[in-house]
């Protein structure tokens, strides 16, 4: 079996929400066989996902990963590129390429966008395979940035790399001793720059695409109920952390 398709497997396996699932499949099937088991596993699949969907704990976590970085604002030194790490989009060619991007390519897409406003003089590296689609993200992002007045001659694309330490390993020898500024998703932030690091090239971080954008807020009632945004964001939040921990693991033993 193919590694990459071996790791999303496994990393499926183990998200809040599956793990809730093997559970309560455990509960059903041991019903009568061990009645204490059965009931302890519905007992752990139930706190599992109530604690997942509890804003105040999902809010926390993310909170840690989005925080490490703050947003970009204008320096006055000049930048050779912004990378735009890939995401996803699904290709129909009946919607305009914009409507195409899933919301994380969409968003660093526009936060690119904003950032060469502010640094015309770069170019942009946008990257990302297709998956199932004919058109590459790469490429789906670059004819986006286009759409929104971007010269097309201004943008290079690295449609191969199928995950963020495989962006990071291909685009590093173009960019080295380079000035760059990296556009991803603000909880996905710590985990690409460690990848690039890794690689000797140190980028200016451009968060973007926040879960939580004011954790300080007052809340009101409805912050403590349980719910399904709440436990994608925690489900988020958990596969992000899992990388870190995959790369810790990896500096250790390399």
């Amino acid at each position: 079996m193919d590694l990459f398709l071996l790791k999303k497997i496994i990393t499926v396996l183990i998200m809040p929400i599956n793990i809730v699932l093997l559970l309560l499949i455990f509960s059903l099937v041991f019903h009568r066989k061990n009645p204490k088991q059965s009931i302890k596993s519905l007992s752990a699949a139930v706190v599992i996902l109530l604690i997942s969907a509890f804003a105040p704990f999902s809010d926390t976590v993310m909170t840690a990963l989005e925080n490490d970085y703050p947003p970009y604002v204008k320096k006055n030194v000049p930048v050779d590129y912004i990378v735009v790490l890939g995401c996803g989009h699904n290709t129909n060619a009946e919607l305009p390429v914009t409507s195409q991007l899933a919301n994380c390519s969409l968003q660093r897409m526009v936060e690119a966008v904003r950032i060469y406003q502010l640094h015309p003089e770069a170019r942009i590296i946008t990257s990302g395979y297709g998956g199932h689609n004919p058109i590459s993200n790469a490429e789906t992002v670059k004819q986006s940035l286009v759409l929104l007045g971007v010269p097309a001659q201004k943008v290079i694309t690295e449609s191969f790399p199928k995950d963020t330490e495989e962006e990071a390993q291909l685009i590093a020898p173009r960019v080295q001793g380079s000035r760059v500024i990296l556009v991803t998703n603000a909880d996905h932030m710590p985990r690409a720059i460690n990848y690039f690091q890794a690689e000797g090239i140190y980028p200016i971080a451009a968060p973007t695409g926040y879960w939580v954008k004011n954790p300080d807020s007052e809340k009101n009632w409805a912050n403590y109920m349980p719910s399904s945004k709440k436990l994608e964001q925690s489900t988020i939040a958990w596969y992000e952390s899992l990388g870190l921990i995959v790369q810790w693991f990896k500096s250790i033993f390399s």
